[in-house]
């Protein structure tokens, strides 16, 4: 029997380490190729990595909670001849013998996001093995009887013949397994799907003192929320940070990890305030036109299955404007010493999310109809809010909104995200006041702050791609002159 050390890889863009979150197999368990082993958090997003070895799970070498080179073991898995990896035919590994039952995997019934690949660990022979992307997700056969005895060490041997003389593996002793799952407010064991129990680790909720209202017994997001909130079904209350319980008797400080996503940002807000100049500039004007375009909108049966807000108005008028200034849809390159103009427009959506600000784009936004640019706005919203943004939907934006308004902020000067020469901020539209001819009726009022990079973008073309955008919302027939 051979078993095989999975390591921890770059899911993209140079991932240097990453920290593991959940386990989703336990000692025991057999596994798949391409079966959803656990959760690991970047600094960007929350990743599920795909086991590229089939076989029995014998050691988990690295707790929950824990920050993890790229490069080090993190589950071992042992596999017998006749459950191997993948070869380059792509053909799966045999299933479990007769007499194994089939357990349901928490992740089973979750989309599988493309476009993520873990590299399997090298052989002993110096090949790499194949590794098949994300497939199917696979139900874990659970073999309890076989629980014992993983805790004798264990020797790893190489696939192959020549393969220089096994090395002894340290006692899975030392490696801390995952707790079981909580008992939940009814008794029973509290269930809950991996972005939920995610959810209640960001807002400090413990899933067994939660109440689950979800079918077939699992616990909700609504369910966290309102039980963070103090309102949850069952009258409980519960004083909760973003960061975990409130504060203990007399506790005056408390020390929160910069990692993950707040240390992305924070890095990335630094090098863009420091390296690009910028530049702010507001308009505020008479929005009330939207408004009715959008109520309108909403009534139309070709937006029925679609959310419309006055955010796609915004996106739809962006990406019109930048037609007449390609400045504001540009990039800087330092080291060709280029201002580079790019033909099509990536439109990111900063978002809020538990875990922090993350800016995921629309790709070829310019290139969309109403329609989809407003399925593709919901789609990212909806993602976003569910802590499952993948890096690829972040990386290659080259404009962004932030709607402040939904704070019920006027205004604000955002900083640029990296890479691009401009950022929008949207601020709430108010009912207020406004002289329309010689009398004052009360109107639909904005107003909008546009920061951008004063290398790429002077001041008339910044103050030109502002005005453009304001005149397509007092007026949205104008976007038919762009």
């Amino acid at each position: 029997m051979a078993v095989y050390e999975f390591k921890l890889p770059d899911v993209g863009e140079g991932l240097t380490e990453a920290e593991l979150v959940t386990w989703l197999v336990e000692v025991g368990d057999t596994i798949k190729v391409n079966t959803v082993v656990c959760e690991i958090e970047t600094a960007k997003s929350l990743v599920e990595l795909p086991s590229p070895y089939a076989g029995t799970v014998s050691r988990l070498m690295v707790s929950p909670g824990e920050m993890v080179a790229v490069g080090t073991p993190i589950i071992a898995v042992s596999s017998g001849a006749d459950a191997d990896l993948v070869g380059a035919a792509g053909v799966d590994p045999e299933s479990a013998p007769d007499g194994e039952s089939e357990i349901d995997h928490p992740a089973a019934d979750r989309a599988v996001e493309p476009g993520m690949v873990g590299s399997p660990a090298p052989r002993a022979d110096g090949a790499t093995p194949t590794l098949v992307g994300y497939g199917p997700r696979t139900a874990v056969t659970s073999r309890r009887a076989r629980r014992a005895a993983t805790a004798a060490p264990i020797e790893v041997t190489s696939p192959t013949a020549e393969a220089p003389p096994p090395a002894p593996v340290p006692a899975p002793t030392a490696v801390t397994a995952p707790a079981s799952p909580p008992v939940g407010a009814n008794g029973a064991k509290a269930l809950a799907k991996p972005p939920v129990r995610k959810l209640a680790k960001d807002l400090g909720v413990d899933l067994a003192l939660v109440t689950a209202t979800g079918p077939g017994g699992t616990i909700s997001r609504d369910d966290v929320e309102q039980h963070a909130a103090g309102s949850g079904p069952a009258g409980e209350t519960a004083q909760t940070t973003a960061t975990g319980s409130g504060p203990a008797p007399g506790q005056r400080e408390t020390r929160i990890p910069v990692k993950g996503v707040r240390k992305m940002t924070a890095q990335a807000m630094v090098s863009s305030a420091f390296t690009a100049p910028h530049v702010t500039e507001w308009v505020t004007f008479d929005a009330t036109k939207t408004m009715r375009l959008v109520r309108r909108l909403r009534e139309d049966r070709a937006f029925a299955d679609v959310r419309v807000s006055p955010l796609l108005v915004v996106a739809r008028a962006v990406c019109l404007a930048a037609r007449r200034t390609p400045e504001i849809n540009a990039t800087w390159d330092e080291a060709a010493q280029e201002i580079v103009l790019k033909h099509y427009v990536n439109l990111g959506i900063a978002a809020a999310t538990p875990r922090g600000l993350v800016v995921p784009n629309v790709k070829g936004a310019d290139a969309l109809s109403a329609v989809d640019l407003a399925a593709a706005l919901g789609e990212l919203t909806a993602v976003a809010r569910s802590g499952r943004t993948q890096p690829a939907d972040m990386a290659g934006g080259t404009f962004t909104i932030t709607n402040v308004g939904v704070f019920g902020v006027d205004a604000g000067t955002p900083i640029l995200n990296p890479g691009e020469s401009a950022i929008l901020a949207m601020g709430a539209i108010r009912k207020q006041p406004w002289v329309v001819g010689n009398k004052v009726r009360p109107r639909w009022v904005t107003t909008l702050a546009l920061s951008f990079d004063h290398r790429v973008v002077d001041g008339q073309q910044g103050s030109q791609f502002l005005a453009d955008v304001a005149s397509i919302l007092e007026s949205p027939g104008r976007a038919l002159l762009f």
